[in-house]
């Protein structure tokens, strides 16, 4: 189906502000209080726009191949580390669909003041059923009311957060600073959402009658939205003192509209998930149904997010950019250096092994907790030896023949 000339440009706008707000970014932003607010501002603002940078890049390079996320790891790893990471993006959308139930249903449990975790996941998984079975293009009007309501949501949210006295939140940036964080951490959770997004990103701008209109509203449509739900987690964890997304949603005092952002925000987001965990798995075995499997996905999330402990956050959100940032980095360089490459090969030892030393990099730069992050330096050490690579293959080439 051609969903996106469905969509049309504001519909991707949309799907992806829609795709923001989410209470996992809420979390996400509050875990950078020790920073304090403008420090904390910064770092967000910082790492957004390097994610989306290549959150942007990442969809032009679908749109413009006309394939999914996927698909377009066939021209810079072969269609075996097409593979490769089709199943470590199946793993993560497996763990986000888990991670987005559980907040969510912790979230409503608080808003409603019951014990009844279990009850709430199952209506937050048959939710994002409903959303998987109706489809993006039946479901578009319901989503574009959904997330206008999300946005108004939001702004109350964020006025109520915001609007707390100076002796308030500095007695609460007092508490939260005791913890530890460097700026480059900071800076690498801010990145890690908008990457978590990349392999997704294409499944959504391959049918995109205009495709670097659409790619730019998205991207910049999930910046703006995505910003605001780390400024207000931020706001929110200075304001109460606590880094815990249920206590924010209750210190607010919004009682139904907290509900309905626990709601909203994680139908909205996990469709995205589940649906591209079909997408993805299509790579692999082409006969499959993406509807069927989006199904599937969504159900094991849900006993998984019910069964299974899920708040190791910080060191997912990290594990996800070490995996996506070579990654993205290599595909974007391929892109542009290569733009005629073929999918058909089976393997490109070369690009699987720059990844590799990419992967490396990425966790080695992390425990040192440089002040610039490891995102940068980790793009720019794996272009720079993509590029001269090729360049001596090419004259080691043009010398032989």
């Amino acid at each position: 189906m051609n969903r996106n000339e469905d969509m049309g440009v504001m519909g991707g706008g949309l799907l992806w502000f829609g795709a923001a707000v989410s209470i996992a970014e809420i979390f996400t932003g509050a875990l950078l209080a020790p920073l304090g607010l403008g420090k904390g501002l910064i770092a967000i603002l910082i790492g957004h726009v390097i994610g989306c940078v290549l959150f942007y890049h990442v969809g032009i390079i679908g749109a413009k191949r006309r394939v999914g996320a996927m698909q377009s790891t066939a021209f810079t790893f072969g269609r075996q580390g097409a593979i490769f990471f089709s199943v470590l993006n199946v793993l993560q959308l497996l763990g986000w669909t888990a991670v987005m139930i559980i907040t969510g249903a912790e979230a409503m449990n608080t808003a409603l003041d019951t014990n009844l975790i279990m009850l709430w996941c199952g209506v937050i998984g048959a939710s994002i059923m409903v959303w998987i079975i109706a489809g993006i293009k039946n479901v578009s009007k319901l989503n574009s009311l959904a997330v206008s309501a999300l946005f108004f949501l939001s702004m109350l949210l964020a006025f109520t957060v915001f609007k707390g006295d100076a002796s308030s939140a500095s007695a609460s940036l007092g508490l939260m600073s005791s913890g530890q964080m460097g700026f480059g951490l900071a800076l690498e959770l801010s990145i890690a959402m908008p990457l978590s997004w990349l392999p997704l990103i294409s499944d959504y701008t391959k049918h995109a009658r205009r495709p670097v209109t659409f790619t730019l509203v998205s991207t910049l449509a999930y910046f703006a939205g995505s910003s605001l739900m780390y400024a207000i987690g931020l706001g929110a964890a200075l304001y109460t003192g606590s880094s815990d997304v249920v206590t924010l949603l209750t210190a607010s005092g919004l009682g139904a509209a907290a509900l309905l952002i626990a709601l909203l925000s994680t139908v909205t987001t996990t469709y995205l998930d589940v649906y591209s965990a079909g997408e993805s798995l299509k790579t692999i075995f082409p006969q499959v149904n993406a509807k069927h499997v989006g199904i599937f996905v969504c159900l094991m999330g849900t006993l998984l997010a019910i069964f299974t402990p899920m708040h190791q956050y910080e060191g997912f959100l990290l594990l996800i950019g070490s995996v996506f940032v070579p990654m993205a980095a290599l595909l974007i360089t391929d892109f542009y250096t290569h733009p005629h490459a073929s999918s058909q090969n089976k393997w490109n030892l070369t690009n699987v092994a720059l990844w590799l030393v990419g992967f490396i990099l990425y966790r080695i730069f992390i425990k040192a907790d440089l002040p610039i992050g490891s995102t940068l330096p980790v793009i720019v050490i794996v272009m720079s030896l993509s590029v001269g690579i090729y360049k001596i293959k090419r004259e080691v080439i043009k010398y032989v023949s």
